[in-house]
């Protein structure tokens, strides 16, 4: 490639990535040019977090949610099962729960696998509770079949790949990305073993780990988020802002961050993104805490996603 040619194409991603969610590549607080490879790493993210989404098995393939309220239920997509799938067999086994431990039993000549081996008989499901969770597949491999545990209940969680959620997704809106969102905040540690009460969108109240809080500075006033996972290591924070509702997705964003450097965390809220209920009614996401509600208008990271009109 020639010096010009060069330029050129690098004048060409520059303009590409600063076009990127609706901006000029300037960052809108300080009316500066935004760097270039705070652009470049900034798209490289975005990218990865699409493609994440798109995945055959990702939170877009997410079909079906099913409580597993008796002892037994007969599963498929046919007319006749107790758990009515959306894809799948017609009669794809019974599922049975016994002492909250779940087993499957497949119907005989359903095409199924379990952590892609054939399954022939009668198997005890693991659900993502515990260490090595069981994945049923179906229908040459686009259907996934897991078990979750939600407050002591348990409930089939079925993805597919030619769901309408992945095959027709819309893409992904984004603030323009302003360097002057990448806020250094101080860490502050709390007592070991401290947890933080967490409430999903069922209802369901978990406990936890809450190694510390984390306060940053944004238009002269002190703000604080509390911090989620394990201590010194990545940082999960769940967050709702003054654009919850209006812009971004109305029960919060997402934010990861790394463990802290001499008692500091990088807190880039340009990586803030949606949860997976945003994009599928099916998923169980936790909600923000009380103490991470934020009296500031984050215009940083993923907007709420626009889902696809139907035409009837």
């Amino acid at each position: 490639m020639g010096k010009n040619t060069g330029w050129l194409g690098m004048a060409m991603l520059v303009g590409l990535l600063a076009g990127c969610g609706g901006g000029d590549g300037k960052d809108t607080a300080s009316g500066k040019v935004a760097d270039v490879n705070f652009l470049a790493d900034n798209a490289a993210w975005r990218e990865q977090r699409k493609s994440e989404l798109l995945a055959p098995d990702g939170w877009t393939s997410l079909v079906g949610l099913h409580w597993i309220e008796l002892k037994s239920h007969f599963i498929g997509s046919g007319p006749g099962s107790g758990i009515k799938l959306a894809v799948g067999p017609a009669k794809m086994g019974m599922v049975t729960q016994q002492s909250g431990r779940i087993f499957l039993t497949p119907e005989a000549g359903a095409q199924l696998t379990l952590n892609g081996e054939p399954l022939k008989g009668r198997v005890e499901l693991q659900s993502d509770r515990d260490p090595a969770p069981g994945v049923v597949g179906f229908d040459d491999g686009k259907g996934l079949l897991t078990v979750i545990e939600r407050g002591g209940r348990h409930a089939l969680r079925v993805k597919y790949a030619d769901a309408e959620s992945r095959t027709q997704f819309v893409g992904l809106d984004y603030w323009a990305p302003q360097e002057a969102w990448r806020i250094e905040g101080r860490y502050i540690p709390h007592p070991p073993g401290k947890t933080l009460t967490i409430v999903d969108v069922i209802g369901v109240a978990n406990e936890s780990p809450n190694p510390a809080a984390v306060e940053f500075e944004r238009d002269g006033k002190t703000f604080r988020l509390e911090a989620l996972g394990p201590p010194e290591g990545p940082l999960f924070f769940l967050l709702a802002d003054r654009t919850s509702g209006h812009g971004s997705y109305s029960a919060g964003r997402f934010l990861d961050a790394e463990g802290p450097k001499d008692g500091k965390v990088l807190l880039d809220f340009n990586r803030a993104y949606n949860p997976p209920c945003a994009f599928t009614p099916y998923a169980t996401c936790p909600l923000p805490p009380a103490e991470n509600r934020l009296d500031l208008l984050v215009e940083a990271g993923e907007k709420a996603y626009a889902k696809p009109i139907k035409v009837l």
